[in-house]
């Protein structure tokens, strides 16, 4: 009872900083100490998704832009956690895939955009491949590494007891690598949701929560911005608590260590 109350405490004293900028906020707008038709109060805000017809278009681009990450996030999760294990587990992999690999994510991810635009078109695609390949970095440097930390006198015994190369995987390398993917996971989820949002916005046209805050931009809807960069910021924090959860799952022995 006593560590639920501390961790109830710990969650309270996390909001004390957005409920100030908060108030803040409000009472600026309020008492009119700042003026401008940029200007808006956090009640507009609020109220925008509601009441307004541009921004009532927030929620279907809500839905659009978690589809569109949870389909390029898998793609290329899944597509990290092969390559790293394969580099991590074997040396030929490693000199032949992993120097090309950890060369080409020196580059500012936001600059293949250009270059997928000429390969893919302003599509689908494109989002796509950007939000995999957002997640595609951390999740294979995060494997990689984990493999290849696996103790070496474990590796021996598993050689000694001449386990099969299934039972190798299932109860060797993956539960020792669990730590290091666990913290890929949740890098690979939140640059796979910014990824998806930067598209949307770099890109413009379709539906999706970046071409809602581009259109806000290009309103000159301030309301709408906000309401849309508030709603990214939730759904990072709600995609972060399920990578949490699935990571705890995953791994629940370190569970009461985090």
């Amino acid at each position: 009872m006593a560590r639920l109350n501390a961790r109830g405490l710990l969650s309270l004293r996390g909001a004390v900083l957005p409920l100030g900028a908060l108030s803040l906020w409000w009472m600026v707008t309020s008492l009119g100490l700042v003026r401008g038709p940029l200007v808006v109060t956090p009640v507009q805000v609020v109220a925008v998704p509601f009441l307004d017809a541009s921004g009532r278009e927030l929620w279907a681009a809500l839905g659009t832009s978690m589809a569109r990450v949870l389909a390029g996030g898998l793609i290329g999760g899944l597509i990290g956690l092969t390559a790293g294990y394969l580099t991590g587990l074997y040396r030929l992999a490693a000199l032949g895939l992993s120097p090309t690999v950890h060369s080409i994510r020196q580059v500012a991810l936001f600059a293949w955009i250009p270059l997928l635009t000429a390969w893919f078109g302003n599509g689908e695609a494109t989002k796509l491949v950007f939000t995999a390949l957002s997640a595609f970095f951390p999740l294979f440097l995060a494997t990689e590494q984990g493999i290849r930390q696996v103790p070496r006198p474990l590796v021996d015994v598993a050689s000694v007891l001449n386990l099969t190369y299934l039972t190798r995987i299932t109860k060797l390398y993956l539960p020792a690598a669990l730590p290091s993917i666990y913290i890929g996971l949740q890098i690979a989820v939140l640059s796979a949701w910014i990824g998806t949002i930067g598209a949307e916005y770099a890109i413009g046209n379709g539906r999706g929560l970046g071409s809602f805050i581009a259109s806000g931009r290009d309103q000159f809807r301030m309301d709408i911005v906000l309401a849309g960069v508030i709603t990214l910021a939730a759904g990072g924090v709600l995609l972060n608590s399920l990578a949490t959860r699935l990571s705890h799952a995953l791994s629940p022995w370190t569970k009461d260590l985090r």
